[in-house]
């Protein structure tokens, strides 16, 4: 695979940054996020890290370390809480300012450094005029995943969690900070409802949840977050920062639901959970970054990101989950891929989530996962494909594909069928018997030129993992 393509995940395989926030500085995209740790067994147990790459190069990610230890917060000294989703701005005085919510306390705290992917030092927690820290307040509702827009000297900050029909939790706030980053001169005001609160709304069905984000565009606000649906990130719009948000739509949806063009709507293509992302324009195009869920659990999220289009009233055109961010840019259409790159993952038994409970998935599915231990950089593959489950990946850009190969590990007997779409006709089969070792096998296969979707689906017995593909030209 030529390395400066862009593909899903855009970080290593290794690599597990949920609820990406994407900015450009100083000719570089930054993206802060939380940090999972692969077989986690609770959201965000790492410390945050950064990865930045060149805006004309978005193939080339590099890493700018630990930006921020857990216990740097004073709250946080031992070390039990977590570092849940944060967010940057670059504030009035030309410091970058971080701020997040630990995982069982309802503050907002701030961090402040003089450079974006820098070593951020704790500057305070969010507080009025007397001192009184927002979300302990008599009054307060609990603050979460705060989003975060400086313009002059006001810092537009966005934060709640609304689960369910909790009518305690009334929807997404707005808090207006002065130019030292942490004092509130604006009280929150809620800007959406929650779901209890959406009658009449145009918000139905699509009520906030959490993953609050802010961006602007055209001289509109766009207000970003995750739905009850829990796998979808929708958008809100207004002229004002902090009043007027109408609800927008969906940017995306880390289970492909809503998405008609090659399936029907309702269908999911992949086994969604909670998303958390936001839009970001990168030398003069407009994406969004999101995450999506692996090794058949919750907490081990990935990033991703996806070309996006907007009308010209202003609405976002919802965007596919490919493997390549878009099928304006599709993969070359010749040598080895890694398995990890697959958009979709289906089974004979349709689920759209990765279970929600106990954060784990059942066998019958497959899932995309990795050897050893967190941090070992080992690359991904698919595993745990049975009969009539399937790999799906788009997009290629094929001419005078001949043969495709498979590199496979199994215990199992049968077929892996190589198709264009994921109900459609098998081009080519190639057979696969039990080994314990990663496995190449070959067939003659003529896919049609042009750019296509590559299905690879498991026929036979027993249990295959599908490492990687190679189109022979």
């Amino acid at each position: 695979m030529n390395s400066k393509q862009l593909v899903n995940p855009y970080l290593p395989s290794w690599e597990y940054i949920p609820d990406g926030e994407p900015y450009v500085f100083d000719g570089r995209v930054y993206v802060f996020g939380s940090h999972d740790r692969f077989n986690g067994w609770v959201y965000c147990q790492n410390d945050y890290v950064c990865w930045s790459a060149p805006v004309d190069d978005l193939g080339s990610w590099r890493y700018e370390g630990v930006i921020y230890r857990k216990e740097q917060d004073p709250r946080n000294a031992d070390g039990h809480m977590c570092l849940y989703a944060p967010d940057v701005t670059k504030g009035p005085d030309g410091r970058y300012y971080l701020y997040y919510v630990l995982d069982k306390v309802s503050v907002v705290s701030v961090a402040v450094c003089d450079t974006p992917a820098g070593q951020y030092e704790f500057y305070g927690y969010v507080h009025d005029e007397n001192g009184g820290l927002l979300g302990e307040r008599p009054g307060d509702e609990p603050q979460f995943d705060p989003g975060v827009l400086t313009e002059g000297d006001l810092t537009y900050m966005y934060t709640g969690f609304c689960w369910g029909h909790d009518a305690s939790r009334h929807g997404p706030m707005a808090t207006v900070l002065g130019p030292d980053m942490l004092t509130i001169v604006r009280e929150p005001v809620f800007i959406a409802p929650s779901g209890p609160y959406s009658k009449g709304s145009g918000y139905e069905g699509h009520e906030f949840f959490e993953a609050s984000s802010i961006r602007k565009k055209d001289g509109k606000y766009y207000f970003i977050y995750s739905s009850v649906l829990f796998c979808e990130l929708c958008y809100a719009v207004s002229d004002h920062p902090t009043e007027g948000f109408a609800y927008g739509g969906v940017i995306v949806s880390n289970n492909d639901t809503g998405i008609a063009a090659y399936k029907p709507a309702h269908k999911p293509m992949y086994y969604g959970g909670n998303n958390h992302g936001s839009m970001v324009q990168i030398d003069g195009k407009w994406y969004i970054f999101y995450h999506r869920h692996t090794n058949g659990t919750n907490f081990s999220r990935q990033g991703c990101v996806e070309r996006i289009h907007f009308r010209e009233d202003g609405s976002i055109i919802q965007a596919e989950m490919t493997s390549c961010a878009g099928r304006e840019t599709p993969l070359h259409g010749e040598g080895e891929y890694p398995a990890y790159i697959a958009c979709h993952l289906l089974a004979r038994d349709e689920e759209a989530y990765v279970d929600g409970t106990s954060g784990w998935m059942d066998c019958r599915f497959p899932k995309i996962t990795q050897e050893g231990g967190d941090g070992d950089e080992n690359p991904g593959y698919v595993c745990n494909l049975r009969d009539g489950a399937m790999a799906g990946f788009r997009y290629f850009d094929l001419k005078g594909v001949k043969a495709v190969s498979v590199k496979t590990r199994c215990y199992a007997d049968g077929f892996v069928a190589v198709k264009t779409a994921w109900d459609g006709e098998a081009l080519c089969r190639i057979p696969v018997h039990y080994a314990n070792v990663w496995t190449t096998g070959t067939a003659q296969c003529a896919l049609p030129d042009g750019v296509h979707a590559l299905y690879f689906a498991f026929e036979g017995e027993g249990s295959l993992s599908l490492g990687s593909f190679t189109l022979h030209v």
